[in-house]
């Protein structure tokens, strides 16, 4: 008798072998399970009937996949790199410090400013175009710079800004000296990896402990300070083309000229910009910070 695909019934029971005595007999298939079957050595079935294929061979035993990615392979002619240890994507940054004074350049060598990672503080009143300046000259500079308005900064409390046109309180010197330590900090986490900065700010001479006194703390020695002090009519010129904050009255622009006129005498570089155009002024600038370097100036 054959089975109903054509294969003929397997052996009939052995004695000791297969089912245990008393159980009714189970017909065994390649790969099927019984709990009862024999774990010895699987019996060999006979071959096929002529005509009728064989059972199909078992696929090969492959690995579960892995939930790792794959890693691609290495290209011909380069050394297979490390497994990293701890790669998590991240660039590692220096912390900030103090930025410490220029070391003297040596004898018979003249620095070259354009090159130079450099902390710039460029100081002058409202309208004198410190901002305009200072964005030119850090744009066109070979090494990477960064441009740190402290007015930019200021803006950034939306709600509840303190603007010093309504009236100087302590809401307003808060912010001015929270926008200063910003600035600092910003500052010396740029020039930390290796990023110039040049910021700018009404300094005022007679405010030295705000002033440049609060710069140097936030930034560090090696600031460099340059005047920016064009004269009253081109200042009030510039003032009225501004709008918003940053447009102040005429008595305002001219007491804050008046005071920034005590920047003479007081040993730091001063740049008259009432006849030179933005490209003139970044250029007398790099002049400047050329001799800076080369003596640096004691404030």
């Amino acid at each position: 008798m054959q089975h109903a695909v054509g294969s003929p019934l397997p052996p009939p029971h052995q004695p000791g072998h297969g089912l245990a005595a008393g159980r009714p007999q189970a017909a065994h298939h390649p790969g099927s399970y019984h709990p009862d079957a024999h774990q010895g050595p699987a019996p060999v079935p006979p071959p096929p009937a002529p005509g009728h294929p064989g059972p199909r061979p078992a696929p090969p035993h492959q690995p579960p996949p892995s939930s790792q990615p794959p890693v691609p392979p290495a290209r011909p002619g380069t050394a297979a790199a490390p497994p990293a240890s701890d790669a998590t994507g991240h660039v590692r940054l220096p912390p900030g410090g103090p930025v410490a004074m220029p070391s003297a350049p040596p004898a018979h060598t003249v620095p070259d400013p354009t090159t130079t990672t450099l902390a710039v503080l460029l100081i002058g009143p409202a309208g004198a175009g410190k901002t305009s300046v200072a964005k030119h000259w850090a744009e066109r500079r070979r090494v990477p710079t960064a441009h740190i308005s402290l007015d930019d900064v200021r803006e950034w409390v939306r709600s509840g800004f303190a603007n010093p046109q309504s009236g100087w309180n302590d809401n307003s010197e808060a912010q001015y000296r929270l926008a200063r330590r910003t600035c600092g900090f910003a500052a010396r986490n740029f020039l930390a990896n290796g990023i110039s900065c040049i910021l700018d700010d009404a300094v005022f001479p007679d405010r030295p402990v705000v002033g440049l006194g609060g710069w140097k703390r936030h930034v560090g020695p090696g600031l460099l300070p340059v005047v920016l002090l064009p004269g009253l009519d081109v200042v009030l010129e510039r003032n009225a083309e501004r709008s918003g904050t940053r447009r102040l009255t005429d008595e305002e622009v001219a007491r804050i000229h008046g005071r920034m006129a005590g920047w003479y005498g007081s040993g730091l570089p001063i740049i008259d910009n009432s006849q030179l155009d933005i490209p003139t002024t970044a250029h007398v600038l790099d002049e400047v910070l050329t001799r800076a370097l080369t003596s640096p100036p004691t404030w």
